[in-house]
């Protein structure tokens, strides 16, 4: 494994465990070369997943780009890191799972608005914004307003 300080070939594992969730393995590792330590993570992958963009345009699927749009969706909001690693594991079996070597981005979209949905609304709301293309205020409200409904019917057990 490359060090990602100074781009020596070889480190050491010095631990390795699996991550809460079973999905994956963390090593720490050290460099040969320059002593850096860091932390890696190994997952399985069954196949190569292409994401087709709106534009029709496809690019490799990136776990990374769903765990940076579901952590800036839930900065500050308090839920445990553990929490969001399960949340995207699971958007990526789902999207593994599928059996589809090309899968659209909208319903990786959907799949974390519907995974934010059921972690925390506010979340929902931000990534939403973004992922809808929120333009006015009142974008904001009506959506709201439409995720308070819904809240109010679970509860209710409507």
């Amino acid at each position: 494994m490359r060090c990602p300080f100074c781009a020596h070939e070889n480190s050491q594992v010095k631990d390795s465990r699996p991550t809460e969730d079973n999905a994956a393995i963390r090593r720490r590792r050290q460099c040969e070369s320059c002593g850096a330590r860091f932390t890696t993570f190994e997952r399985v992958q069954l196949r190569e997943i292409t994401v087709v963009k709106s534009d029709d345009s496809r690019e490799p699927f990136a776990r990374g780009k769903i765990e940076q749009s579901v952590t800036l969706a839930c900065r500050k909001r308090g839920i445990a890191q553990e929490r969001l690693d399960q949340l995207v594991s699971g958007i990526q079996r789902q999207i593994e799972t599928l059996g589809e070597s090309e899968v659209p981005s909208k319903a990786i979209g959907e799949m974390v608005m519907d995974g934010l949905r059921h972690l925390d609304s506010v979340a929902y709301i931000r990534f939403a914004s973004v992922y809808r293309d929120f333009s006015e205020a009142r974008d904001f409200e009506e959506f709201a307003s439409s995720v308070q409904e819904m809240s109010g019917r679970d509860v209710d057990g409507d």
